[in-house]
């Protein structure tokens, strides 16, 4: 059994904690947003959609090129920029009442969880 104090070892940015749960909540988002009008198609559905799916896009691509700390950094900051957007289109789907008041909170929590995640990310990205 494995010591829960023990670091994971970190071979790919899909062992990236941030990575996994940024993914998950663009492919939840994805899943939600099936469910929107289709006249929000090229508007609401498809920026929501961009937006979230740009957050583990972009841990993925700083990775690669983590060589470059300033490159690594930059694609972690536009991470962050892109999971505050994603808050807003969720503004958005909620006012709009395309999603209810629990999955807004859920949804929420998640881009909280992913901002906080990339945060200690960027400020302690050496040690991982």
């Amino acid at each position: 059994m494995e010591n829960s104090r023990e670091k994971k070892i970190v071979r790919t940015y899909r062992d990236l904690n941030v990575f996994q749960v940024s993914y998950s909540l663009a492919m939840k988002i994805f899943e939600v947003t099936k469910t929107f009008p289709k006249e929000e198609r090229y508007s609401l559905t498809d920026q929501i959609r961009r937006s979230s799916r740009s957050v583990p896009v972009n841990i993925c691509e700083g990775w690669a090129k983590r060589k470059y700390k300033n490159v690594f950094l930059r694609h972690l900051i536009d991470s962050t920029g892109s999971c505050e957007e994603t808050k807003v289109w969720l503004d958005f789907a909620k006012d709009c009442k395309y999603i209810k008041l629990k999955e807004y909170e859920d949804f929420i929590g998640y881009c909280r969880e992913v901002g906080a995640m990339l945060n200690a990310l960027i400020n302690k990205w050496q040690t991982f």
